[in-house]
Formats: structure tokens, sequence, C-alpha cells
């Protein structure tokens, strides 16, 4: 699929060309601790995949967050020549638990684990030399619980901590004019156009299109009908506006787990967003490189705790 965004396209040095031809991998998993210091001789950048392991309807795998995650990752890194850690692939998730006993799938993360796994992920990197950490995120709930460690890690540390999200919900950013859905049919959530394009791209063996559903959010039986919902965020709409919200599980306003029409969903969809967020996050990241940063507490201390 042709692209109508312009842009400069990043792309490895020759010195970057040279590390990954004899260490084969962007991956700090695949590398040996000879390979970390011989890359932070010259950078100190890790880039961390984050997202979530929950239900996403009938058609789609329950990592189709972290696939998000770990794909633009692992483009980035491909791009410019950083590295990246394996994924966080639990995230906060309590609304997607569903029922007791109904098999839905989700592995979420109380708020407090959560924190306390990138910190510690975080610290870990920072105490071997590391001092930009960027998390990649995958998953909308994430975002709202994090800033707390995100401040947390730069006041203790005074390393750069920075936190992206290449997805779209209601925001449509850089995929403008990718989506064939109308807005009504939420082509960014749950399950919809968008994640599903991206599944296709990922494995198109994991999305089960026989079982795709085109479905709509509605208002949870708990609320009047004088109020209105239309996706998977929290905020309602009453007299045609949005200012309250209200904690809500995800089986109470749509019970496939689908908000909106995946049907028009294609793996060439999927391709083109990767590479969009790759690309303007990679040209983002490639910035960030020049800024000073001085790290001023390095040692792990409390990493018993």
């Amino acid at each position: 699929m042709t692209s109508s965004i312009v842009r400069n396209v990043p792309h490895l040095t020759s010195g970057d060309e040279q590390f990954r031809s004899k260490f084969r991998s962007w991956a700090l998993a695949d590398l040996s601790y000879v390979d970390i210091r011989e890359y932070l001789e010259t950078k100190d950048l890790v880039l961390v995949p984050m997202a979530s392991t929950e239900q996403h309807g009938p058609h789609l795998p329950l990592y189709t967050d972290t696939i998000t995650a770990v794909e633009v990752s692992a483009r980035i890194s491909e791009h410019i020549g950083v590295l990246h850690t394996p994924p966080l692939w639990a995230g906060y998730s309590p609304q997607h638990m569903h029922e007791p006993g109904q098999g839905r799938g989700t592995i979420t993360l109380r708020s407090s684990t959560l924190l306390n796994l990138m910190y510690d992920v975080a610290r870990s990197l920072i105490h071997h030399g590391f001092d930009r950490i960027i998390f990649v995120n995958g998953h909308g709930s994430n975002t709202k619980v994090v800033d707390p460690v995100l401040r947390r890690l730069r006041y203790e540390t005074g390393a750069m901590i920075g936190f992206v999200k290449p997805y779209m919900e209601r925001y449509t950013g850089i995929l403008e004019g990718l989506m064939e859905n109308p807005p009504e049919e939420t082509p960014g959530w749950h399950s919809s156009e968008l994640e599903t394009s991206q599944d296709m791209a990922w494995n198109a063996d994991l999305v089960r299109m026989e079982r795709a559903e085109d479905t709509r959010a509605r208002i949870p039986d708990f609320l009047p009908d004088s109020f209105r919902k239309s996706d998977g965020a929290p905020d309602v709409e009453f007299e045609g506006y949005q200012y309250f919200s209200f904690p809500m599980d995800h089986h109470e306003f749509i019970d496939s787990g689908t908000i909106g029409n995946p049907m028009r969903a294609t793996k060439e969809k999927g391709e083109e967003a990767f590479r969009r967020y790759s690309e303007h996050v990679a040209r983002g990241v490639l910035e960030l490189m020049d800024v000073p940063v001085k790290v001023h507490d390095r040692e792990f201390v409390d990493r018993v705790m």
C-alpha cells in the first residue's frame, strides 16, 4: 500500500551496520555481556516494549497488544540501530477478566505490580550503563497507571525516561487516511480494523476471520438510557457532552470483545501502519539520542527487596 505521507526514513550508519553484522541481532536478550559492553561504548539508549495479554474478541490472539509493541520496537531497532529488550507481556487489564470461570484468558497485573516491574527493569538497565530508557507501549490501559513510576525513575536517577504510544484509539494521528472504517465504526478500537490488520501483517495464521464480528459498544446496564457510549474509553456521553466517566468492565458494554468493524482489515494496512509508526518513533528516538543526560544514581541497591 502506498503511503500519502512523505518522510525522511531513518537508516543505519556504517557503524550500526557493522554492529548488526557482528552480533546478528538488536534484541538485548540475544546478546552476551561482551556485546552489551561494546554497544554501550557508543550508545546508551534501549527500548522496552510493553503491553498486555488479554482477550481480543473471538478472532484475534490474546497477544495482540504486545504484537504492536514488539513489532514497532523491532522495526525501530532495525531503522536506527538501537537495542530492545524482551517485551513486558502482561499489563494493567482488570476490565478484560470477565466473570470467573469464563475462560477469557486475560492475564492482568495489579497497578502496583506493573509499576514495580517497570521500575525493576529500568533500574537494572540503568545499573548496567543505559542512560535513556524508552518504553514502547501497545496497551491503552497501561497509560492510566504509569505516570508515578516514570517520574520516580527520572527523579531518582536522572536518566531520560520516555513512554511512547504507537497505536490508534480515538486519536488517528499518523494513520490519517489509512483506515476505511468511518469514525462511528471505531477503526482503532479493540479488535477492529487496525488491530486486525496489524495481526494479519504479523502472522495471518493467528487471525480467525471466520469468527470476526461487527459489533458496537453499548451503555452498561447499571447506567440509565440517557447516557451513551460508542467506544472503549471510560468516559460516557450525557446530553451530548463527555464529562462523566465510570469504572466499567469490558463485558459490561461489549460482550464479544470486538468494538467496531474488523471486516475491512487487510495485511497491507497492517504493514503500512507498522511502517508509519516505527519510522515516526525512530525519528523521535534519534532526536533524543543527542540530548545531554547525566545519571546521578546508577547502582540498583534495592534489588533484593
